[in-house]
């Protein structure tokens, strides 16, 4: 299954810059590779997802990354709304006029990016109640892993993160 390109980033750790590139070199690959996993619905893949998201964790620094930040917006629940216009003493209302916009789906998302919380150091600061999307980015430790394939497939493009662990769930899962 492997192509000449996904061989060349199976060696060597991405960063978001170079990212796009690999992500993009490795799309047909991966979608296959997802379409396999769906098919064959292996029965250790949530204790390999989770095992490959805690040795990526270990090595990634996310602080020297903040792709995901620069790139996208999370999706902000009516619960995550209450609670950083509550701590940023704000009204609901005024939070989401400053800050939010419905996107095409109807999903309230940030306005811009890249997020306007993200701090020149690539910190938060609203990091201890950030919304729930981001505390769970990137899924990849997440039970029902193939619930969420599409995702990683699609996250795999913004996280240099899950873009090593779909590399090495596919050397551990040959299919």
């Amino acid at each position: 299954m492997e192509t000449r390109n996904a061989f060349r980033y199976n060696h060597m750790r991405i960063g978001p810059e170079n990212l796009p590139n690999a992500a993009l070199d490795n799309l047909e690959v991966n979608k296959k590779f997802i379409k396999l996993l769906k098919k064959r619905k292996p029965k250790r893949l949530d204790l390999l997802m989770q095992d490959l998201h805690d040795e990526e964790f270990d090595q990634m620094d996310c602080l020297t990354c903040a792709n995901c930040c620069k790139t996208t917006s999370p999706l902000f629940t009516d619960k995550d709304i209450a609670s950083i216009s509550k701590k940023l003493r704000m009204k609901e209302v005024d939070f989401v006029k400053n800050y939010l916009r419905m996107d095409e789906d109807g999903f309230m998302v940030l306005q811009s990016a890249p997020c306007t919380f993200l701090d020149d150091d690539n910190s938060c600061s609203i990091y201890e109640f950030r919304p729930k999307a981001c505390r769970e980015y990137p899924h990849t430790n997440r039970k029902k892993f193939l619930g969420i394939a599409d995702l990683t497939l699609k996250n795999a493009e913004i996280c240099p993160a899950v873009f090593h662990i779909l590399e090495e769930l596919k050397k551990k899962l040959p299919l």
